[in-house]
């Protein structure tokens, strides 16, 4: 028991701070560990003696520990964020014995100084390392100046390309993280615009049957001596009218469910939203079909407010039984087709303009009265179409009525 109580030594929570690390390029991962490879199969065969072969294993050890508590992030802890300079000084004496091989890993090292302090610290302390190895160049050749012509131009030359290159992955990130902000930011604004559009469409309808309740209750206070006979029969339709202004505050609140149901998205979240209509006397199905995807945040709504205008639909006026819904995921769209047995859409009196004669075989589009009759469908058939997808609802062949959307996986 006290073995568990101690915790895990610093070591080995400092290596999975290290995997932790979302915020380095992978390349730069890669090509550490594939240089450090290479430099220790260089450095087992130039080294040279038992003292020799025991300085570059430390030097080693001392690279790869550095690398692994080396942050990746300005938000690091001071401590931490030193690795990288620390690098900067350790590699050149593994340079010493694996040769010039090393130089991949100071540029590593270099970027990783700018991610951590910041493009203007990089400057200055990679300027301050070209004076202090220009200054050992010098001391190591006895001051030849022909050693320090070939060597310092390199040198500088090297870190201005590290610069260059910190600067472009640094500049990378930024558009990253400012591209997913940007995504997040227009998710949260599409279900703010919806929930709006619900909002007047809760009020104008629980407002219509509060009236009707209202309206009925006035009339029974003035009909209670002339006309009692009267009172009860409005009593009872505003006792009717409750339960079901009741019973539709109960699907607006169902409706105004976040997208994401406990953390579900996509098929998920739809799955999640049909069996919240488990109870209500209909037997539900919902079928995925098809290589699940992300797609569109704009297109996942929509498809879960036709869900949603579907199943109320076919609660509130189709008389159905059952009802089924289907989910296909296509190359570059998904389809949602919700379909039920019930009695349909009446036939319009007007079959010039039937809507309902062309449901019947499945084809009618939003813009008829087949959609006007649904509550909302004629406001999803437009944000639909708005997405580049297409919308068609009516009643189906085999009887009942049959709701089809189709938008692109990704937005056009």
């Amino acid at each position: 028991m006290k073995f568990r109580d101690m915790g895990q030594p610093r070591v080995l929570a400092m290596v999975r701070n290290a995997v932790r690390d979302a915020g380095r390029p992978r390349v730069l991962t890669l090509t550490f560990w594939a240089v450090y490879a290479v430099m220790l199969a260089g450095g087992a065969v130039s080294v040279r003696g038992l003292p020799e072969a025991a300085l570059f294993a430390l030097v080693m050890v001392l690279v790869a520990g550095l690398w692994l508590v080396m942050p990746a992030g300005r938000d690091a802890a001071a401590a931490r964020r030193l690795a990288a300079p620390g690098l900067l000084v350790v590699v050149p004496f593994a340079g010493q014995f694996a040769g010039g091989l090393h130089s991949a890993m100071l540029l590593i090292a270099m970027v990783h100084v700018a991610f951590l302090y910041g493009m203007r610290v990089a400057v200055g302390v990679v300027c301050v390392y070209v004076v202090a190895m220009g200054a050992v160049i010098v001391v190591l050749s006895g001051g030849d100046w022909g050693v320090m012509a070939d060597q310092i131009p390199l040198l500088v030359l090297f870190a201005i390309f590290s610069l260059a290159m910190a600067a472009a992955l640094i500049e990378a990130r930024t558009q990253r993280e400012a591209a997913q902000r940007l995504i997040e930011r227009i998710r949260e604004l599409a279900v703010a615009e919806e929930r709006a559009r619900m909002a007047r469409d809760m009020h104008d309808s629980i407002g219509h049957h509060l009236t009707l309740i209202k309206m009925g209750l006035e009339n029974a206070e003035r009909f209670r001596r002339r006309r009692p006979e009267a009172v009860w029969e409005e009593v009872g339709q505003a006792k009717e009218l409750t339960v079901q202004a009741l019973a539709e505050s109960r699907r607006w609140v169902r409706a105004l469910r976040p997208l994401a149901l406990d953390g579900h998205v996509g098929s998920g979240a739809l799955e999640r939203l049909a069996r919240s209509f488990d109870g209500t006397g209909v037997e539900i199905g919902f079928q995925v079909e098809g290589a699940e995807r992300r797609i569109d945040p704009d297109s996942e709504l929509v498809l879960y407010r036709v869900l949603q205008e579907g199943l109320t639909n076919v609660l509130r006026h189709a008389g159905a039984r059952r009802v089924r819904a289907r989910l296909a995921y296509g190359n570059d769209r998904v389809a949602l087709t919700i379909g039920d047995d019930g009695r349909g859409a009446p036939a319009p009196a007007d079959p010039a303009g039937a809507p309902g004669t062309e449901g019947a075989a499945g084809a009618a589009d939003g813009a008829g009265s087949v959609v006007a009759a649904g509550f909302g469908l004629s406001s999803l058939a437009e944000r639909v179409r708005g997405l580049g997808g297409a919308f068609r609802a009516g009643n189906a062949d085999g009887g009942g009525f049959e709701l089809h959307a189709e938008v692109p996986v990704v937005r056009p």
